[in-house]
């Protein structure tokens, strides 16, 4: 079953790396209910990337290597680099400042 889960995170992180480098290269988003409130596509594409990341360390540092606590601080980084995605992800959902020239 470990084995399992551990090919299904990284089959979810690779699918989610490649809509993020296609929304940060191109601009486009998969559709769905929540693709009208994204404003600014290249940024939510970066924020999903820091987000993959994130989650991917967590992960495979953490719940998925087993109960070593030595890796702890790591895989809390790597919650913490998560939550700066979903963060940069809503920041996304704003419409970009305007700069006065």
């Amino acid at each position: 079953m470990h084995d399992v889960l551990e090919i299904l995170a990284v089959l979810v992180l690779a699918i989610g790396a490649v809509l993020s480098v296609a929304a940060i290269t191109t601009g486009w988003i998969m559709p769905g209910r929540g693709r009208a409130k994204v404003l600014r596509p290249r940024v939510w594409g970066y924020g999903t990337l820091a987000a993959m990341a994130g989650i991917g360390t967590y992960l495979f540092v953490g719940p998925l290597q087993g109960p070593d606590m030595g890796d702890f601080p790591v895989a809390m980084s790597g919650m913490a680099v998560f939550a700066v995605g979903l963060s940069i992800q809503r920041q996304a959902m704003k419409p970009a400042r305007k700069t006065s020239s």
